[in-house]
């Protein structure tokens, strides 16, 4: 175990400052606190956050963060408080230590919407200040590094926790030292028979390409003294997880990997970075698109360097990376080496070190999703999985302004980076100057112009397709949002009209002055609930006008086709309206299709039908014969393992026939009296014939309407949909396929 003069000492090395008798007093009170606590390992307890603090020391840290690390377990698992900390060593000190004590409390592997949660209050604990997130990837990797004595199942667990959050955390906080080796050792743990053989492997190649490795070295070092250029070349290999990782995502073997061996070059400036990188050209040819200049245009986690891949001796692929100390400090340590970290702690310690690091600016732009109440616990864990995981693509605006985005990123991912408003009313975009698709994929270099339109809603189909976390996130709310405007449009017609079949008036301030009655924060609240049909808006009458008494009519019969009043069906009821030369279960003649067998008799799949338009498959049954369905219908899977009755068939329609084919509509409609002749005037008005109508209570309010239509084609059809939508009395409407 590490003695209190050996901590010391450690500092000192990188601080002549340091306060001696801080860490002393820090070292005392942790060892007497911990006492005899002992750690799985049977070792004292204390040297835990010893080893936490010297891990710290190889990233340079300052005193206060050194003295929370020797602390940070006291308060969680020791007698000691918050406020014996402030007194003993200060409100800094006490803060960071209390920072740690609520994440040590999380479970970041748990169920999606607890983890999600949990993961908020992680970065939320890192918000205040950054040394608190240093400090724990610290205990995490020095309790990776002990995990071999923990039981199995703990062992997975924490490792798994490791692969998800704390390795891609370190990675996007610049620390690549530390990442790595929590991804080494989550690896080993998680997958010991993968991690064996790829390290055998790796020793295996690194035996017997050690003579190349050091040719390499020693010629790249020959040419750049020639033309006087200080640089230390290492040869680097590789870590076993990463190895793993490339192999699984691109699904080959070991032996296709060309990229295992690569070199450092270390220089003193940056332009001498560029005049290696051209006595490397020169020497040997380059590999085309593989050549990275984050120099220029640094990756959001701070790293800069040159990279490039060229074919080097005995036609072997080399990768190599380029770069000067300061670069290689910071690509190792991170947002730690960054002298600002210690400043971090007030407004304008944080604004200071967000122009310093990209790192912390996305530290700052993920907390903002949480500015959001409306962000599910899972959905801001999946969003803030999607920004660490990927890698950067960089597109500029008009101006020249400078957007890093991941991977696969589209000019809709560019417009919600830049800024919400300009996400939610994209409606184009120019890629270089050329009109193109807004869920184009990105390249580097592109410059990207966004084509707008005030008061455009974006579609939720656009959540699916965008790479980044902020723009899903604002596309989910602002479709929530519009969807929520809708059912409140509809929701207020309805209690307008009930408060006038109670001949009550109606006005929003008394209804706001119930909304503690109806269990809703606003009016908006209240008619979005009753357009959903969450609330009956008799209800909303009787929370406005409590010596209200509503008389409920006892419930209609039905009523036949062609009785007086049936467009005011209120009940279930099958209303049938006959077609006239509609299509029916006949021969096969009487439906316009290719590729079908002899004579068989042929209809239409139950539960809507087809149109054509639609892609259609038909399923041949002895004795019975073709059904024709959309390709589309869920009902086709009970015939996956039957390949011998499936039949490709088409649509044969001539144009000139107008014959109509069956399909099936459900609408949620408003529940007052002539609802359904509205509805069914729409209808109409396409042309459409209505086959039959059945209906369904959704709720006091609503009525579901289930209309068995006959239309001439897909386009038909759809316009039959866009009416039925378009109707202030209609909530929902789908197309039912099988």
């Amino acid at each position: 175990m590490m003695r209190q003069y050996e901590l010391v000492e450690r500092v000192r090395k990188y601080n002549p400052n340091v306060d001696e008798d801080l860490l002393n007093r820090a070292y005392v009170y942790a060892m007497k606190a911990h006492g005899q606590q002992t750690r799985a390992s049977g070792d004292p307890y204390f040297s835990h956050p010893l080893e936490v603090a010297a891990i710290l020391t190889d990233l340079k840290l300052d005193d206060a963060t050194i003295v929370a690390a020797v602390l940070h377990d006291t308060i969680e698992d020791t007698e000691t408080t918050r406020e014996e900390i402030d007194r003993l060593f200060g409100e800094q000190i006490g803060k960071l230590v209390d920072g740690l004590t609520k994440i040590e409390k999380l479970d970041l592997v748990s169920k999606q919407a607890r983890q999600g949660e949990n993961f908020r209050k992680l970065l939320l604990a890192v918000a205040d200040d950054v040394r608190v997130l240093l400090v724990k990837l610290a205990d995490r990797l020095h309790n990776m590094r002990t995990l071999h004595y923990v039981p199995p199942e703990k062992r997975a667990r924490i490792s798994q926790e490791t692969l998800d959050i704390y390795a891609p955390l370190a990675g996007r906080m610049g620390m690549q030292r530390l990442r790595e080796e929590l991804e080494g050792l989550g690896f080993r743990h998680l997958m010991p028979e993968a991690h064996r053989t790829i390290e055998q492997r790796l020793h295996d190649l690194r035996t017997k390409n050690g003579r190349i490795i050091k040719r390499i070295e020693e010629e790249l070092t020959g040419e750049f003294s020639q033309r006087g250029i200080e640089a230390a070349v290492t040869g680097r290999q590789k870590t076993a997880y990463s190895v793993w990782r490339k192999m699984e995502r691109k699904s080959i073997s070991f032996e296709q990997l060309s990229d295992i061996f690569g070199f450092r070059i270390i220089v003193g400036s940056v332009e001498d970075c560029y005049r290696a990188l051209g006595v490397i050209h020169t020497k040997w040819p380059s590999v085309p698109g593989r050549f990275k200049d984050y120099i220029s245009t640094p990756k959001q986690n701070d790293y800069r360097s040159l990279h490039t891949t060229v074919i080097g001796p005995g036609h072997q692929r080399v990768e190599l990376q380029i770069r000067t100390a300061q670069m290689h400090e910071i690509a190792r340590f991170g947002i730690a080496a960054h002298a600002l970290y210690k400043d971090a702690t007030g407004d304008e310690g944080r604004e200071e070190l967000a122009k310093e690091s990209r790192a912390f600016r996305w530290l700052q732009e993920t907390l903002e999703l949480l500015a959001h109440g409306d962000s599910h616990p899972e959905e801001f864990l999946e969003h803030t999985r999607l920004e660490l995981f990927q890698d950067q693509v960089f597109c500029f605006t008009p101006k020249g302004g400078l957007i890093a985005l991941p991977r696969g990123a589209t000019p809709i991912d560019f417009a919600y980076a830049v800024h919400t408003k300009l996400g939610d009313s994209a409606v184009g975009a120019k890629i270089n100057g050329r009109v193109a698709p807004v869920l184009s994929h990105l390249q580097n270099g592109d410059e990207v112009e966004i084509i707008r339109a005030e008061g455009h809603v974006p579609p939720a189909a656009w959540e699916a397709a965008v790479a980044t976390g902020k723009a899903r996130a604002a596309i989910r709310r602002a479709t929530r949002e519009a969807v929520r405007q809708q059912y409140a449009g509809l929701g207020r017609q309805i209690v307008e009209r009930a408060f006038e079949r109670a001949t009550r008036p109606y006005s929003e301030d008394k209804l706001r002055a119930a909304l503690t009655r109806l269990a809703r924060p606003s009016v908006e609240d209240v008619l979005a609930a009753v357009g959903r049909g969450e609330i009956y808006s008799g209800d909303v009458v009787k929370a406005v006008y409590p010596d209200f008494t509503e008389e409920r009519k006892a419930p209609m019969a039905p009523i036949a086709p062609g009785e007086p009043g049936w467009f005011g069906v209120k009940a279930n009821a099958n209303v049938v309206f006959k077609a006239p030369g509609a299509v029916g279960d006949g021969a096969a003649g009487a439906i316009p299709i290719r590729g079908l067998r002899g004579d068989s008799p042929v209809r239409f799949a139950p539960e809507g039908g087809a149109v054509p338009g639609d892609r259609i498959v038909g399923i041949f049954s002895p004795g019975e014969g073709i059904t024709i369905y959309p390709i589309q219908s869920p009902s086709l899977m009970a015939f996956d393992d039957q390949p011998e009755r499936w039949l490709d068939v088409r649509w044969d329609v001539d144009p000139e026939t107008r014959a109509l084919f069956p399909a099936r509509v459900i609408a949620t409609a408003i529940n007052e009296p002539g609802t359904l002749g509205a509805l069914a005037s729409l209808i109409g008005e396409t042309h459409a014939n209505i086959d039959n109508i059945t209906f369904r209570a959704h709720s006091p309010d609503f009525r579901e309407m289930t209309f068995d239509l006959e239309v001439a084609d897909l386009k038909h059809l759809t316009e039959v949909l866009t009416r039925l939508r378009g109707s202030p009395l209609v909530s929902k409407v789908e197309r039912v396929i099988g």
